[in-house]
């Protein structure tokens, strides 16, 4: 079994990008409490102000099991809330995966191990 990405891309509600953002800590948990194969996620606004937010999975099984429950979890269903338009939802297997330290670059401009 392969990881696999999910891609889901949407549009924000006006005025809505920072609750968003802020309410994101607490629905990933919850997807984790929810699904044990989430192993991460990451949320990025796009140069065009749409957003497309990816969940690694242990599994595309694990992936699209989620899929079909996630407005079971509430956290999620809350946090849907924030989402004006879908443009769809996507699974892709890896094919070749290569890990590095994950460093993140801070404003003193010193890369610091991730916490």
């Amino acid at each position: 079994m392969a990881p696999t990405f999910e891609l889901a891309t949407f549009t924000v509600r006006e005025g809505e990008a920072d609750s968003l953002v802020a309410e994101r800590t607490q629905m990933i948990a919850a997807l984790g409490r929810a699904f044990p194969g989430v192993l991460g996620g990451w949320l990025a606004r796009r140069d065009d102000g749409s957003w497309v937010d990816v969940i690694l999975w242990a599994s595309r099984e694990e992936a699209e099991q989620a899929a079909r429950h996630v407005n079971e979890v509430p956290e999620a269903k809350a946090w849907f809330r924030h989402i004006a338009e879908s443009h769809g939802l996507q699974h892709l297997d890896v094919a070749h995966e290569e890990l590095f330290e994950l460093r993140r670059v801070l404003p003193d401009g010193v890369r610091h191990p991730a916490q």
